[in-house]
């Protein structure tokens, strides 16, 4: 074993490793983030030993995160869960899967060298100049948006009414999914991430205490048989957009097989818009708590771009991915086994008082921005500039025709420690 400055593990206290894990602490900022706040401050590296989890390291700091994320050959993602589930959750799967815990075979779920392989497909095509090249395409569907927006009368949930569709409609319109298949897809994302919230889950599974795994096989049932027939006319007629690049690629000279395939589709058509609304609609809250921002942006709309990289780090939407230890090594001098899992807080690490001065405050003119709500290294999310692009135009065409705009109700949030943020916004605005 690798020596460090210790040996002994140091365990969370039980009150605060149950807020961590669960979902519902997620729908409540002053409880999850101070439970982060004090995580930092008292235990920044710990293990969780809640009753029917795995043992798990809880990684807080921002740096311990990035250290993490850049050594995806010491640090894996996929040798157990990615995803944090209990131990029932993770029984199921097995059970259903061949004893595999890989339910879908995604990016999430690989590691080197088969992640880089398969990230090779669609990187080029995620590159900052050619994601600039669509921002016309973007704006228009952007200011269709708006127009839908202002059409209320001073009032609407920001959420429901708006944030959901607009990014929504973006993915899926360079994905290649028809306008009439949207619904469809933005049920199958909201059960998807929202697999612990009781008012996503299927009336069938509500009470389950393996409802979470139950629900991801069921939602990915319905993607799979819905992708597997969009892909095949793809391949028989190939058109202009993302999903035909899938479906027609290659990887290691042999065609993408069917699970690998889908396992790119459902994540382009989950987290290709879920995390933007989430973000989207952080902002707006974000200027509503703190109006110095929105005189600021009203005044300098230079200041948008600021606008989204703050609005990402505040919202974090993306709470956590696991990653696995392959060998012994030593971690903010505690030694981490081999096979030790860790949880990598990436909402904590955006909040960390040695980066970010007063964290908790939305700041648009905050500079640097070195938020890690994108995750860091070999893992990184491919859509980051599309979506930081979806956020920049939408913002630029909705400022200019609002004059104010105040909560008109209280924000909720999705019962997640997933991927996940605002369930509604209800707004009362003013039109210029």
């Amino acid at each position: 074993m690798i020596a460090s400055a210790s040996d002994i593990r140091p365990f969370i206290p039980d009150d605060v490793a149950k807020i961590v894990l669960s979902p519902k602490s997620y729908a409540d900022d002053a409880v999850i983030y101070g439970a982060f706040k004090w995580l930092r401050e008292n235990m920044p590296l710990g293990v969780a030993q809640v009753p029917g989890f795995d043992p798990i390291w809880i990684v807080t700091k921002h740096a311990d995160i990035k250290e993490v994320e850049r050594n995806g050959k010491l640090y894996h993602n996929a040798d157990h869960n990615p995803i944090l589930n209990d131990q029932a959750s993770d029984a199921f799967t097995r059970d259903i899967n061949d004893g595999s815990l890989r339910i879908i075979s995604s990016l999430t779920f690989m590691d080197p060298p088969e992640h880089a392989a398969y990230r090779s497909v669609t990187s080029n095509w995620f590159l900052p100049g050619k994601i600039g090249k669509l921002e016309e395409q973007i704006r228009a569907l952007a200011k269709k948006s708006v127009e839908h927006l202002l059409s209320f009368d001073g009032e609407c949930d920001f959420v429901r009414d708006f944030a959901l569709h607009y990014p929504l409609r973006v993915i899926m319109t360079l994905f290649g999914v028809p306008a009439e298949d949207e619904p469809r897809m933005l049920k199958l994302t909201q059960e998807f991430f929202g697999v612990h919230d009781p008012e996503e889950q299927r009336p069938e599974m509500v009470a389950d205490p393996v409802a979470g795994a139950k629900m991801w096989a069921a939602a990915l049932e319905d993607f799979y048989r819905y992708f597997d027939d969009l892909s095949a006319r793809r391949k028989d007629v190939p058109t202009d957009d993302l999903l035909s690049l899938i479906a027609n690629s290659r990887v290691n000279g042999l065609p993408i097989p069917r699970d690998e395939a889908n396992g790119y589709y459902v994540a382009i058509a989950t987290a290709g818009h879920d995390t933007t609304s989430s973000s989207t609609a952080g902002g707006l809250h974000g200027m509503m708590l703190y109006p110095e921002n929105w005189a600021k942006v009203k005044a300098d709309p230079g200041l948008i771009p600021g606008l989204v990289d703050e609005a990402i780090r505040w919202t974090s939407p993306v709470k956590h991915f696991m990653r696995n230890a392959t060998a012994d090594t030593v971690l903010r001098g505690q030694t981490i086994q081999a096979m030790d899992r860790l949880m990598m807080c990436y909402p904590s690490g955006c909040r960390d008082e040695d980066v970010f001065a007063d964290p908790d405050r939305f700041d648009i003119t905050r500079s640097p921005n070195p938020h890690i709500a994108f995750g860091f290294g070999p893992h990184m999310c491919l859509g980051q500039h599309l979506a930081k692009l979806e956020m920049r135009v939408l913002f630029e065409e909705l400022l200019p025709h609002l004059k104010s705009v105040e909560l008109a109700g209280t924000p909720r949030m999705v019962e997640t420690n997933f991927v996940g943020g605002y369930k509604t916004l209800p707004i009362r605005f003013t039109r210029c």
